[in-house]
């Protein structure tokens, strides 16, 4: 249940900047349409990079957990540059951090499917692994969608309202309403690495004491 939930909570914040990413680029930078869809190429960039890492450090023994708690600690350091591109103006920022945004959701992805496929024990194993991937995948595709949606409605309605001047008139520009879902993604994965810590001590208590436990078993 907690990886499930840590998996709800990561897939919300990696995916509410799904259609907002652009918009944001063209809208508070100005960046061209041609630009604008360079920041998509570099997430994919950003999570076929993230993948191909994962899977060298889980073929290494790489705990899946603690893979995607670094996925969970890029995220949080992509927004915030994601964030502060548009007060300062830099599409550089904005760049690197659509690409670590992609490096991120990559090894969360990953981690988490991983972790997924390993809670099984010897009596039920098939069944208690296929339910585990069908949770993963209901919980991932469920909290994506919606946070998408939400994220939309929420950038547009913090947009009016700051643009009606209910916020003052320093966060009138159209950055705010961006700046609001950001923000709102960056709690979410902190709150996903709460989620996470446990399930990280919970597998070192277990590779102590012996126990199999997925890829666990192996050193880090």
């Amino acid at each position: 249940m907690r990886l499930l939930v840590a998996v709800g909570l990561g897939a919300a914040a990696f995916q509410m900047q799904d259609v907002l990413l652009e918009p944001y680029g063209g809208q508070v930078l100005g960046l061209s349409v041609g630009a604008t869809t360079a920041l998509t190429a570099l997430w994919a960039v950003g999570m076929l990079s993230g993948f191909a890492y994962a899977a060298k450090r889980l073929g290494d023994g790489g705990e899946p957990h603690r893979l995607a708690g670094f996925g969970v600690v890029a995220g949080i350091g992509a927004f915030l540059l994601v964030l502060f591109a548009g007060p300062l103006h830099s599409v550089a920022l904005l760049e690197v951090g659509a690409t670590f945004i992609g490096l991120g959701g990559g090894l969360f992805s990953v981690g988490t499917l991983t972790a997924a496929m390993a809670i099984s024990d010897a009596e039920t194993l098939d069944g208690r692994t296929g339910l585990a991937l069908g949770a993963w995948g209901a919980v991932q595709a469920s909290c994506a969608g919606l946070a998408i949606a939400l994220g939309a409605f929420a950038r547009d309605l913090v947009a009016q309202a700051a643009a009606s001047g209910q916020f003052g008139t320093a966060l009138t520009g159209p950055s705010t309403g961006y700046a609001f879902v950001y923000s709102v993604e960056i709690v979410l994965l902190f709150a996903t690495l709460v989620a996470l810590g446990p399930l990280v001590r919970s597998d070192h208590t277990r590779r102590v004491a012996g126990t199999r436990f997925g890829l666990s078993e192996f050193p880090i």
